[in-house]
């Protein structure tokens, strides 16, 4: 799509999705975290920090496979789109959980960004979604568990 509003549409786009503009980044959220913490249960709470991070994960992953990949098929939901309820992660696994994150964000932004792609067309094996729709709901899926991720610390007394 050559139209003349693309050029500033996908700069606002790459700043939803990489910078946390009026709140905290995944990132942020996530940082100077350890296994006691992400993995630490929070009374009546259904699920831990790392639990959350995998949920974003699974669901971006999804989100991004549906845009580039006609023949994906979506997780059973729920139960596909989070980890088992006793779900814990070593340090490994945390951070092979937040590589993957960003290297969906990446897909994505490549996508948004490679010439041909119309932000505004439907995704033609989709149901009427278009590119647009789906990073802004990658965006606002994101920053809606990342004010979770924030919240389950301050209860913890892990967060600033």
């Amino acid at each position: 799509m050559d139209r003349p509003d693309q050029k500033g549409l996908l700069a606002e786009l790459t700043s939803l999705l990489t910078k946390g503009n009026a709140h905290a980044t995944l990132e942020d959220a996530c940082a100077g975290l350890t296994p006691k913490i992400w993995n630490q249960r929070v009374p009546d709470v259904p699920y831990t920090i790392w639990q959350l991070v995998e949920h974003i994960r699974i669901a971006q992953w999804d989100i991004v496979e549906f845009c580039i990949e006609p023949e994906h098929e979506s997780p059973e939901w729920p139960a596909g789109y989070w980890p088992a309820s006793d779900a814990d992660a070593d340090e490994e696994q945390w951070q092979e959980t937040l590589d993957h994150i960003r290297q969906d964000r990446q897909r994505m932004l490549h996508l948004l960004h490679a010439p041909g792609t119309d932000l505004l067309a439907p995704i033609p094996h989709g149901t009427g979604q278009t590119i647009l729709r789906e990073a802004m709901l990658i965006a606002d899926h994101n920053a809606y568990h990342t004010g979770e991720i924030i919240l389950v610390r301050r209860l913890l007394k892990a967060w600033k």
